[in-house]
């Protein structure tokens, strides 16, 4: 008779596979400016654990007693204060500073970069990622990111300048499988999961057989029904690409 496969009971978003939300601690993206600002001052006044995130996150307050929440860079601690510019004239390129991509020299390491302006951040946010500013032509900037691809974003765009906190990371095993356990937990993710190949032919479209092996294409139609729907979807092409 056959069962739901887990991309089935996924795409319904019970329980197990919701984000926990009450746990995560809030928005971190940049202060929007009101009509006539151009320059804030923040201090970081603590440095919080986001479950969820890789990152650490910092309160912020500024200096009209506003406080929010700040994807802060590697080296910077409790009591130091930075500035956040919509044009960055004047404005020390500095680890922590907050300027629009016009402003930032060639060859610097830059994170959380709005994709437009005024959007809060969107690139370059997870732990110990970084872009360079590689090229600036007209009204747009060039950055390389680590995945090797190349962007041109606008150059009113704010980045902050340095290397997002937490950096080494996942360079330390987990160990133990509890350890795993309470940090997929966080992130709403389903652990740990069998491979189809694994499963018997009545639980998932790759599973039976002598061996294992999909024993067909796992390239699958975009308008595939849910319970065929698992590998490679819609894809164009697979595999390594140069």
């Amino acid at each position: 008779m056959g069962k739901r496969i887990l991309a089935q009971r996924k795409g319904r978003g019970t329980l197990p596979f919701r984000s926990p939300s009450h746990r995560h601690i809030g928005q971190v993206k940049y202060r929007p400016f009101r009509q006539g600002e151009k320059l804030f001052k923040f201090k970081v006044i603590d440095l919080l654990h986001s479950p969820g995130r890789g990152a650490p996150v910092a309160q912020i307050q500024y200096d009209d007693g506003e406080k929010k929440l700040w994807l802060p860079p590697e080296g910077i601690f409790e009591g130091q204060e930075f500035i956040q510019s919509k044009t960055g004239y004047g404005q020390p390129i500095k680890v922590g500073n907050i300027l629009p991509l016009k402003k930032i020299s060639l060859g610097t390491l830059v994170f959380n970069v709005e994709a437009t302006p005024q959007d809060g951040g969107k690139f370059a946010r997870a732990s110990g990622v970084a872009a360079i500013v590689r090229n600036k032509s007209g009204n747009k900037v060039e950055l390389l990111f680590r995945s090797k691809k190349t962007k041109w974003i606008n150059e009113k765009c704010l980045a902050t300048v340095g290397v997002v906190a937490g950096g080494g990371r996942t360079d330390k095993p987990f160990l133990k499988a509890g350890n795993k356990f309470h940090y997929i937990k966080s992130k709403a993710k389903k652990w740990p999961i069998t491979r189809g190949v694994a499963m018997n032919a009545v639980s998932h479209p790759y599973g039976g057989g002598a061996k294992q092996s999909p024993h067909k294409s796992t390239t699958t139609s975009r308008n595939a029904p849910p319970g065929r729907k698992v590998g490679q979807i819609a894809a164009r092409r697979t595999g390594h690409q140069n």
